[in-house]
């Protein structure tokens, strides 16, 4: 079987969404990961503010990475996210995901989001499906 970082460097040779954000995968393990970015330009919203579908990409990289570092297979079948505070362009965010429950089909995960003063962004939790289908 692969190690974690075997299997996230996979999916990141394919994952040109995470490349354009430029996340940097910061620690990883079996079912955790800390993943990060900085807020460019590009991801503002209209109000010059971080707009909410890059927290919730960052969130769900992570979910995937954690979810995925076991060996098998695993896609998001239900997500959710709540926008606690804004960030703003040069912040660099942190997403920590952590394991809340792995059953054989079904795993059950939390992602926090922290700005450079360690405040909460978002806080994000996602439902994958694992597969038998191995790395």
């Amino acid at each position: 079987m692969k190690k974690p970082k075997e299997i996230v460097n996979m999916m990141l040779d394919q994952d040109y969404f995470s490349k354009w954000m430029r996340i940097s995968v910061d620690d990883l393990g079996i079912g955790y990961c800390t993943v990060s970015c900085e807020v460019n330009q590009e991801m503002l919203n209209g109000f010059a503010i971080l707009h909410g579908g890059i927290s919730y990409s960052l969130s769900d990289s992570a979910l995937a990475f954690a979810a995925n570092s076991y060996g098998y297979k695993c896609v998001s079948i239900e997500t959710s996210i709540s926008h606690i505070r804004p960030a703003r362009i040069g912040n660099r965010l942190k997403a920590k995901c952590t394991e809340v429950h792995r059953g054989k089909t079904i795993g059950i995960y939390s992602v926090e989001i922290f700005d450079n003063e360690q405040k909460l962004i978002s806080k994000f939790k996602g439902t994958v499906n694992i597969s038998n289908e191995i790395w």
